[in-house]
């Protein structure tokens, strides 16, 4: 079997995965900016790092991982003017900025804690690093690659291609073509002039007189710039060079571009040796926004109480669902989506409750190893989470089979899966999954062939236009505790608290 492969933004190209010191894996991966709610295409993302870090530890690595908190320095709309998001935020709802901050870190704990997305081994805070952001910035100075304007500093970005080289790199971008886009027709903004060229971009900013967050430098008082606390925070807690840096793929260019840049700047070295990005959330093919009218939050998929979304689903569902897409890809939500997600993740549900009450008997008519190195080959092949669930679920359909006395598994073959499966499942998906355990299969293809009978029974009813028996069933079905639901695919059954199942 092939060992890991990971698409390195900075090539271009799917390479080899070599730790610098193994066993030990350095990940950096840029958190949230906290002024608001965390919102599904940021949960995208940090679902996307879980799952990585979950398979470098499956795969005996010791990660460090660190994930910041932005929550000073990153100004409207991503630039070197305007005001901090955090501050704006502050002052129309006349908070302290660090009562905002709070609210909303607390808030992202929660939702990540619901995915099952596990904390980082580290979490700096910007604020807390204001130190270490000031002492490079002098040391980027010190190399004659960025000057004082006015108690701002600004990165010197023709300077450091002269001496260095490779800004644009990541990116893929010229150092010619945004020298000329951003001089094009640029609006006149408060300290653009201070730039010797609008490529140029701020490591340290100047507190104009109603800035709220604030900080002593030995250019006078202001705040550092959004790009400088990852490189002071990544390099002070997994060095000059590192393994990975992630992130979503609007970060790579100005952020990580001139991350990059500083530490080559700085320290000498590029920071990590992979950049890995994951790619946009679309909602029914459309860009996610307050503009299109079709914002989602977590909130409102687990309360179901969004216009796009015909009940709830748990956040496992939601979990489930966004790994079926490739990190790379596009993931388009769609509710139709979620049922398939809900649909399949209870066919995992179903098995881990019937897998230990099975037994085996004779030789295996699947080869069951064969099927656990195809899992492992989709993870090593780029973190193909979506090829990994896929062939997990046609390992479930042969071990239905099994359950259902249609198939055969060896002893050897049923141990090595009940210890493997469950641990696969929680410790590599992160799937949370309360099994339902009838007490033998039979119990189980019994409620089956009752449910199957009444739905078909209700489907009747609603073709000879007897919307009054239609509706008894599914009533008198949901005071018992089971929940149908209808689409265009069909009628699917939950038990209240569990996914729907077919």
């Amino acid at each position: 079997m092939k060992g890991l492969r990971l698409h390195n933004s900075l090539s271009g190209d799917k390479e080899p995965f070599e730790p610098l010191h193994p066993p030990f894996v350095g990940l950096y991966v840029c958190g949230p900016t906290v002024y608001n709610d965390v919102h599904l295409g940021n949960c995208r993302t940090f679902l996307t790092f879980d799952i990585l870090r979950r398979w470098l530890t499956w795969l005996g690595y010791r990660v460090r991982y660190v994930r910041n908190i932005t929550d000073v320095g990153h100004l409207e709309n991503d630039a070197d003017d305007g005001e901090d998001k955090i501050g704006k935020k502050a002052r129309l709802e006349q908070l302290e900025p660090m009562e905002v901050v709070q609210r909303y870190t607390v808030g992202f704990h929660e939702v990540m804690q619901r995915l099952n997305i596990l904390p980082p081994s580290i979490e700096p805070t910007a604020t807390g690093h204001i130190i270490e952001q000031i002492q490079m910035v002098e040391k980027i100075l010190e190399q004659g690659l960025a000057y004082v304007v006015n108690g701002s500093v600004y990165f010197d970005v023709q300077a450091f291609e002269k001496r260095v080289g490779g800004y644009g790199a990541l990116s893929g971008r010229k150092l010619d073509e945004l020298i000329a886009g951003a001089g094009a027709g640029r609006r006149t903004l408060e300290g653009q002039d201070e730039k010797r060229h609008p490529a140029d971009f701020a490591l340290w900013k100047k507190a104009s007189p109603q800035h709220i967050m604030r900080w002593p430098s030995p250019w006078g008082e202001g705040f550092p710039g959004w790009h400088i606390e990852c490189s002071a925070m990544s390099t002070k807690y997994l060095g000059a060079e590192f393994d990975i840096h992630g992130g979503g793929f609007d970060l790579k260019f100005p952020h990580h571009e001139c991350e990059r840049a500083q530490n080559l700047a700085c320290t000498g070295q590029g920071g990590p040796r992979y950049w890995m990005h994951s790619n946009m959330l679309t909602v029914q093919g459309k860009r996610m926004g307050k503009s299109e009218g079709n914002a989602l939050w977590p909130r409102d998929i687990f309360s179901g109480d969004h216009p796009l979304l015909p009940r709830a689903y748990s956040p496992m569902t939601l979990r489930y669902m966004m790994m079926q897409a490739h990190y790379r890809s596009t993931l388009d939500f769609t509710p139709d989506a979620l049922e398939a997600a809900d649909k399949n993740l209870a066919k995992i549900r179903e098995a881990l409750g019937f897998l230990p009450h099975l037994t085996g008997s004779g030789v295996s008519d699947f080869s069951w190893s064969s099927w656990q190195d195809s899992l492992f080959e989709a993870l090593n092949d780029d973190l193909n989470v979506p090829l990994a669930c896929a062939r997990l679920l046609e390992g479930l359909k042969h071990l239905h089979q099994v359950a259902h006395k249609q198939a055969h598994i060896s002893e050897e073959d049923l141990e090595a899966l009940r210890s493997f499966l469950p641990r696969f499942v929680e410790e590599v998906l992160g799937l949370q999954i309360q099994a339902t355990a009838p007490s033998d299969a039979s119990a189980l293809q019994a409620l089956e062939n009752v449910m199957g009978l009444l739905i078909q029974l209700r489907n009747e009813a609603r073709v000879s236009r007897n919307y009054a028996l239609a509706d008894q069933i599914r009533d008198r079905l949901q005071k018992v505790g089971i929940q149908l639901a209808d689409s265009r695919e069909g009628t699917t059954w939950h038990l209240q608290g569990s996914s729907s199942v077919s």
